[in-house]
């Protein structure tokens, strides 16, 4: 029987009871900060209506980790900085600051201010690029890595929008950011990222980023923040997640990504459009994760997709559109129907809210915004949310500074609630696909123990 061939083990919060191995110390030697080089022509960048939902996440936080020698560190990083401050230079909003117009309440990006970017030098030489590429890397090491677990994007008009961690490994580097999201999706933060490692070659961008958010959006929203304007406090903080959930990442190779995609498409009728690589797979997940939630017959189960909206306007824009574009697309069902049907049931519900989701529907979103803007905080997935966001198509193993592509690209602690599961290239390139997966530990438990979850069909042996 062919199973998934690999599960990475990463615990985000310690279940009740747990044992905890010994940690060892991140030490950090240095704080910086990395400015662009020169002013931008435009100063200011307001937020378009894309942007606002996602105030009240957290910074997007991504660790890469490379194999190096020791004795490359300080040389690598200071390489890297110094591409750091040309690559801002483009991307200039990930150097600026939040500010809220006082009269109007608007957001917006101001870039000419005392802004940069927030950079860490640390040291854990005891720890092996292994650990953090195939081990199990504990709650807390993971923390230490990755700069600004907790911090929720709004924080922005008091911090930078981009914090980078430069932690020196035993046998590697561990490159740890956090991106405010309120300024960036996914396919931007991999054009940045691209580019950075680009420049840190001494090559040239492949893609120059386009600033005009007016051209997702040109209505100009205020919004009242859940802060003390003085000291720009939270009021009302989003709620931190249950301390019982557990993240680990799902290898799936190439064979058994063909082979789910073969199941859900089996029993199609002739001319009917087949069900695509992620529909199969987010199909395969979502019933999978249901019975491992053990949930009642008659109770509804949510899917989310964060669906990239950019090719889906009326007036498309192109991937180098650098900003949030991006909304959530959602299905559901009961648990009764999900579980005992054939995989062709939960993907034709999923295929059919992503091609719903039109130039009308993402115009309707966001009018509906706009008109009733609001915080959107954890506790509205509800309790039977499964949700994706990134995307294997994300070239997230193209990231070369020139010491080779990483062992291993992991997300931080942030943003991870029961259900959410973020999708990365596998890390051995051709089609396969990590599943970065966070659930209740219970309900992971019974998914790791799911034969029909880890193995698929087929004759390969594991």
């Amino acid at each position: 029987m062919f199973s998934v061939n690999h599960v990475l083990r990463v615990t985000v919060c310690a279940a009740p009871g747990g044992s905890a191995k010994p940690q060892r110390a991140v030490k950090v030697a240095e704080k910086s900060t990395v400015r662009t080089r020169k002013l931008p022509e435009n100063p200011k960048v307001e937020l378009a209506t894309f942007d606002l939902p996602y105030i009240t996440f957290y910074y997007n936080q991504k660790l890469l980790v490379y194999k190096i020698m020791a004795e490359e560190f300080a040389t690598v990083v200071e390489k890297m900085k110094e591409a750091l401050a040309a690559v801002l230079e483009e991307f200039y909003p990930l150097a600026g600051r939040l500010a809220q117009d006082e009269e109007d309440k608007v957001l917006y990006v101001d870039c000419e201010g005392e802004g940069g970017v927030e950079v860490v030098e640390a040291a854990a030489e005891e720890v092996e690029v292994a650990e953090l590429a195939v081990g199990e890397a504990p709650e807390e090491l993971m923390k230490e890595l990755v700069p600004y677990t907790g911090v929720m994007n709004l924080e922005g008009l008091s911090r930078p929008l981009l914090a980078v961690q430069f932690t020196k490994l035993k046998d590697g580097i561990a490159l740890g950011c956090a991106f405010n999201h309120a300024i960036l999706d996914g396919n931007s933060t991999w054009q940045f990222m691209t580019s950075w490692a680009q420049l840190t070659r001494n090559e040239p961008i492949s893609a120059h980023p386009l600033h005009n958010r007016s051209l997702a959006r040109p209505a100009r929203i205020p919004l009242t923040l859940p802060i003390s304007p003085a000291a720009h406090e939270l009021a009302n903080p989003n709620p931190i997640p249950p301390s019982s959930l557990i993240a680990r990442v799902f290898s799936f190779p190439e064979s058994t990504i063909l082979r789910l995609k073969s199941a859900a498409n089996s029993s199609l009728p002739a001319e009917t459009k087949p069900f695509s690589t992620f529909q199969s797979l987010a199909a395969h997940s979502w019933r999978s994760i249901s019975r491992a939630r053990r949930l009642p017959p008659d109770s509804i189960t949510i899917f989310a997709v964060f669906a990239d909206c950019r090719s889906r306007l009326q007036t498309p824009l192109p991937d180098s559109y650098f900003g949030n574009l991006i909304q959530a697309v959602f299905t559901g069902t009961a648990v009764h129907p999900l579980l005992t049907s054939p995989p062709e049931f939960a993907a034709g519900l999923l295929q059919k809210a992503i091609e719903s989701h039109d130039a009308a529907a993402i115009q309707s979103r966001l009018e509906e915004y706009e008109k009733n803007p609001k915080m959107f905080y954890y506790t509205d997935a509800g309790v039977n949310c499964v949700a994706v966001g990134s995307s294997p198509r994300f070239p997230v193993y193209h990231v070369d500074f020139g010491f080779g592509r990483p062992e291993r690209v992991r997300s931080g602690k942030n943003n991870k609630f029961d259900g959410m599961m973020f999708l990365y290239p596998g890390k051995d390139g051709g089609k396969g696909i990590d599943v970065e997966l966070t659930l209740d530990a219970t309900a992971m438990d019974n998914l790791e123990k799911d034969g029909e979850f880890l193995a698929v069909g087929g004759d390969d042996e594991p």
